[in-house]
């Protein structure tokens, strides 16, 4: 075991794990830190833990000091320079015209760097752009091409929940998300209720598609035979998930009756993951399209 802090350098960003020394450290607290970019600004979120050496990305650097208040006004300073970076740098596209949407600038804590991130539907020739910038800001430029969804997380904004997304408020990995996810706790497949501010699935569905899956583990799919307590056979037509409910068609006297049971009262042979899977595939086959459109 071996001890660390963790460090994060951006609100929803990943932690890092560095050797804090000698230091006494505490959470929400400012550090200067050393990185493969150099010399960075972070904030503790996880003072003083044990963690197993393979857990540690070798060789594991140190906290260089705790932020002073003239790091804290250096921090602020660069923050305030960015929104001047962000109006030259568009200037510049302007000039240049290549096809690219700017959506940061980010000043390194010593000045050493300024990062551009952009998006842009291709390759991106920025070459004539990057050496403008140089000429204006006299340091390293650095344009990255960035995804949809690292925009949103940068931009911030508010779901359809009405709550701060949940990408650039607390996750610091985007989620693996498939339309399977929205079948499984039977959600519209609109794309524009599954979707988020980025046009990509919410990452949303991803928080309780464990429970679903027990849920569902416990439930007939919807078309199969099952047993009432009554003795009588029937076809299921509906489920209830949450509720743990099952409608069934069963016949009573030469008539179709419509009866609701609790899944636990049924007979029925249990089914694995995949017949659901492919159950849901073979009724609704433009799933596969719509996973591609979104």
């Amino acid at each position: 075991m071996i001890k660390v802090v963790g460090v994060k350098f951006k609100r929803a960003g990943k932690v890092y794990y560095f050797d804090p020394k000698d230091l006494k450290m505490e959470r929400d607290m400012g550090v200067i830190v050393e990185t493969a970019n150099g010399i960075e600004y972070g904030t503790v979120v996880l003072p003083e833990l044990m963690v197993k050496e393979e857990d540690v990305v070798s060789p594991l650097k140190e906290i260089v000091r705790i932020a002073t208040e003239e790091d804290e006004r250096k921090v602020r300073e660069n923050r305030e320079k960015e929104a001047d970076a962000m109006r030259i740098c568009q200037e510049k596209i302007n000039k240049h015209n290549p096809e690219m949407k700017l959506v940061s600038a980010e000043y390194a804590f010593d000045g050493s760097k300024v990062l551009f991130n952009f998006t842009a539907d291709g390759r991106v020739d920025f070459r004539e752009l990057v050496k403008d910038l140089a000429s204006v800001f006299k340091t390293r430029i650095e344009l990255r091409q960035i995804g949809v969804r690292d925009e949103t997380k940068i931009c911030g904004g508010m779901g359809i929940c009405g709550r701060e997304l949940c990408c650039s408020s607390y996750l610091s990995d985007f989620a693996s998300v498939s339309i399977k996810m929205a079948k499984e706790q039977g959600l519209s497949l609109n794309p524009t209720k599954i979707s988020g501010l980025c046009g990509r699935l919410m990452c949303c569905l991803k928080n309780e598609q464990e429970t679903y899956e027990e849920l569902n583990s416990k439930l007939p799919l919807v078309g199969t035979t099952v047993k009432t307590p009554e003795g009588l056979s029937g076809q299921v037509q509906a489920v209830n998930v949450l509720r743990q409910r099952v409608k069934v068609v069963v016949d009573v006297d030469d008539e179709k009756e419509l009866r609701e049971y609790s899944a636990a009262e049924l007979k029925f042979s249990p089914h694995k993951k995949k017949s659901r899977d492919r159950a849901a595939e073979q009724e609704n086959p433009e799933e596969a399209a719509l996973q591609e459109d979104l």
